[in-house]
This record gives structure tokens, C-alpha cells and sequence, in this order.
């Protein structure tokens, strides 16, 4: 008789948790960082490696506000002392680039509701909009040529042995080498851009949905093929509908692979949209700026995947695997 070992409660082995249960530990998964973020960044003795002065002293090259080396802090401390000159104040700080979650906070609420610092800057908002609507082309275009071009070469070996060589061979190649000569060729603004994202997501689309398309059951296909079924009815009323779900989840997954490419994207030719606000932020040493530009990166790909989650669940009520809550 063999033994058998089964793992209940929170430790279900390939079982669904409870919703209850997802609940928790999907707040938890965002929790657990913040809180490690707001120890860092509040419990003096966690880290911080420099002191932030409040008060000079006799200290000649100090100011108010800037952050000193602790080590250097102490020396100086020490000889003020020593010598009965008026020592120096100040409080531990972290480095400027690892902001406090209030600052983060307080910058997010500014950048949308105080006017840019350059008469010629853009809101938060307005490179926001720039940026996605540089993800929205470039996913646009290689979905039109990528999605067919994956479903055929899944079905079709014809189709799979004269593109997919080529394609696996050009996936390695890193898509921010074609920069230069995207600008030679689409110019300095958003061309480029749009490029990039188009060649940084097409190729892992094409063999992402192909390897989809081969999933689907073969006896479905035969069983058309069988009852006559022409090569553009098997695609359209057999394959298409057969992979609709899987290829619909692929698609979600592949827009967050957009995503990744922006930033990079950005930096060719004329920087646009939010990789400039995040730069200029960054220039002038405004880190709490930056986190907030990044952050709200997430919290639109996040929020654009649940929405998307959320349409998948009601137009694919069949599938069990999508209908996950």
C-alpha cells in the first residue's frame, strides 16, 4: 500500500486556496515590500548610512540639509567636541536616492496637481498619456502582423518551417540596437519609438502564439479536416475559436512585455513621454519624483491586466483555467 501524503489548508499541493485565503496573501504580496520599504526608511538604527544635518555647528563646509557620511559625520562630531567648538546636529537618514513612502506619497499627489517646475515641461499626466500611446501603436502593429503569422505557423507546417527559423534567430538580437537606425529610417520622435516596442514584442509573440496554436486538441482538427472543412474555415470556426481563451491570456502577458520595452523606447531619438519626466526628475536629484513616475508605471499595467482579467473571465465563462476569481 503506498503511503500518501496530502498538504491541506494554506499549503494546498496544485490545489486552489480558498478565496479567503487569495485574498490575504494577494494584499500580503504587496504588504510584506512596503513595510520592509517603511522599516528601512523610519527605524534609525535600520541601515542609514548617513546623517542628514540640521544644524552646522562650527563645522565650516557643512550646510543645513545636505547628507553627510555617517562616518564623517562622527569625525567631525568628535573633533568639534574635542576642540569645545559648537558641535553639529543631526538626525540618520538614508541616501537620497531611497526616498521615505511619505515623500513617495506626497510627490505622486503633486506631480498631478502642481504645475511643472520648466515653463516648458509636461504634467505627470501628459507624459503619461505620450508613453501609452506609444505602447498602444507598437502592441497594435505587431499584434496585426503577429497574431495571424503565430496562428498560421501553428497550424501550417509549411508556414512554421519558412518563418520560425529565421524568427528564433531574431529574437536573441536585443531590440535597442535597431535604435540607430530606426531614427536614420522613421526619423527622431515616435516612429522610432513604436518601433521598438513592434520589434521587442513581435518575434516572442509569433512563437508564444504558434506554441498555443499546437496545444489545441489534433482531433478537432482532424475531425474537420475529415468532414471536408476548406483550409480558411478550419482556421476561422475550428482553430482560432479552439485557441480564443489561451490566446487571449498569451496577448495579456505579451502587453506587459510592451511595457518593459518603453523606457528603452523612450531614450531614442527625441526622449518623450514618461522616461523624460522620469530623466529631468533624476537630473535634479528628485528621486521621490522618480519612484512616483515608476510606481504609477505599475499601478496602469497592474490595473490594465485586471481589467483585462476581469473581460476574460465573462467572455470565456466556458474556460475553466480563465474563470479563476
Amino acid at each position: 500500500m503506498k503511503a500518501k501524503f496530502f498538504v491541506t489548508g494554506w499549503f494546498n499541493v496544485r490545489q486552489e486556496l480558498s478565496k479567503e485565503r487569495r485574498k490575504i496573501i494577494g494584499w500580503a504580496s504587496f504588504l510584506l515590500p512596503i513595510l520592509i520599504w517603511c522599516t528601512v526608511s523610519y527605524v534609525p538604527f535600520v541601515w542609514h548610512p548617513e546623517v542628514l544635518v540640521e544644524k552646522v555647528g562650527d563645522v565650516d563646509y557643512f550646510q543645513e540639509g545636505m547628507r553627510i557620511d555617517k562616518a564623517i559625520y562622527l569625525e567631525e562630531l568628535a573633533n568639534m567636541k574635542q576642540q569645545g567648538k559648537k558641535a553639529p546636529q543631526g538626525e540618520p537618514a538614508n541616501p537620497i536616492y531611497l526616498p521615505a513612502p511619505h515623500e513617495v506619497a506626497k510627490a505622486f499627489y503633486n506631480a498631478f496637481t502642481t504645475p511643472p517646475a520648466q515653463k516648458d515641461g509636461l504634467w505627470m499626466h501628459q507624459s503619461l498619456w505620450q508613453s501609452i500611446q506609444v505602447i498602444f501603436w507598437g502592441f497594435v502593429i505587431s499584434s496585426l502582423i503577429g497574431v495571424p503569422l503565430g496562428v498560421l505557423c501553428g497550424t501550417y507546417s509549411l508556414f512554421a518551417r519558412l518563418f520560425e527559423p529565421f524568427i528564433e534567430f531574431f529574437r536573441y538580437l536585443p531590440a535597442p540596437a535597431f535604435g540607430a537606425l530606426m531614427v536614420a529610417i522613421l526619423g527622431i520622435y515616435d516612429g522610432p519609438k513604436i518601433a521598438i516596442i513592434v520589434i521587442g514584442t513581435f518575434f516572442q509573440q509569433v512563437l508564444v502564439i504558434s506554441n498555443t496554436t499546437r496545444k489545441l486538441d489534433y482531433s478537432l482538427i482532424e475531425a474537420a479536416m475529415t468532414l471536408g472543412t476548406s483550409k480558411w474555415k478550419l482556421l476561422t470556426n475550428v482553430v482560432i475559436p479552439g485557441i480564443l481563451p489561451s490566446l487571449y491570456v498569451d496577448m495579456r502577458i505579451l502587453l506587459g512585455w510592451a511595457w518593459t520595452y518603453l523606457i528603452v523606447a523612450e531614450l531614442i531619438g527625441t526622449s518623450s513621454g514618461i522616461t523624460l519626466y522620469i530623466t529631468q526628475q533624476a537630473r535634479y536629484q528628485h528621486f521621490e519624483n522618480v519612484y512616483a513616475a515608476i510606481f504609477i508605471i505599475g499601478f496602469i499595467g497592474l490595473g490594465t491586466d485586471l481589467i483585462l482579467a476581469w473581460l476574460g473571465r465573462r467572455m470565456f465563462r466556458w474556460d475553466k483555467p480563465a474563470n479563476k476569481e
